[in-house]
């Protein structure tokens, strides 16, 4: 084969590479901000508001996000793990009553571990196993990151909260009921989408004194959705 032909088969195939290029940059342009929307849903808004309303910065941090993290894939559990898992955090909500600060650190320490247990960054490395699980289960991560929160916060004097910076009661009840939805995604059988009732909100000990006893745990409703 000639040098000129050589040249020509590089020029050509160097011509097809850039144009493959300019036609994947044009992809991005008009695609890939709705399909970052879809992936990331809520988060995806969250990521807007952290840049002030800059939709282009959101949309880079969110694509190196899954640039990094969107390759995981998720260890299924064994069915002895999931019952292990899920009864910790039955133990947790029945401690909500007479102890609620517990309670929530107990679930901030249990969706670390079920969270690596799953094959996500080990959860001593909140801020990378938070960035990964944001890719993987976006609709409900919130609920990691507000539990987690309030686990930290800063200790008050009062339940009413009244202490600057301190979750009262009603704050940690919350958390710990976002928190769940989470925790189903990540114990949900290999196959087997979250999309299943949420579980009861625990008690607080007023409604348990009212005759409201807590629940034994985040358990699903029997019942089926209409």
């Amino acid at each position: 084969m000639s040098t000129g032909v050589i040249i020509a088969l590089i020029v050509v195939v160097a011509a097809i590479v850039a144009i493959a290029a300019v036609l994947a940059v044009k992809g991005r342009g008009s695609h890939g901000g709705r399909g970052l929307k879809r992936r990331f849903g809520p988060e995806y808004d969250r990521a807007v508001a952290r840049h002030d309303g800059d939709v282009k910065a959101a949309e880079r941090e969110l694509d190196a996000l899954v640039e990094r993290h969107g390759g995981l894939r998720e260890r299924p559990l064994e069915p002895a793990e999931r019952e292990r898992f899920e009864a910790r955090w039955t133990a947790a909500q029945e401690r909500f009553v007479d102890s609620p600060r517990e309670a929530v650190t107990e679930a901030d320490r249990l969706l670390a571990e079920v969270a690596g247990a799953r094959g996500f960054p080990a959860g001593d490395q909140y801020e990378e196993q938070l960035a990964a699980l944001s890719v993987h289960h976006a609709d409900h991560v919130h609920g990691y990151r507000h539990v987690h929160h309030v686990a930290h916060a800063p200790l008050g004097g009062h339940a009413s909260g009244a202490d600057a910076g301190a979750p009262d009661t009603e704050e940690m009840r919350s958390a710990l009921v976002e928190a769940r939805a989470l925790f189903d995604d990540l114990i949900a059988p290999a196959g087997r989408d979250s999309g299943r009732p949420h579980a009861q909100e625990p008690a607080t000990r007023d409604r348990a004194r009212s005759g409201h006893h807590a629940p034994s745990g985040f358990r699903r409703h029997q019942t089926k959705e209409s």
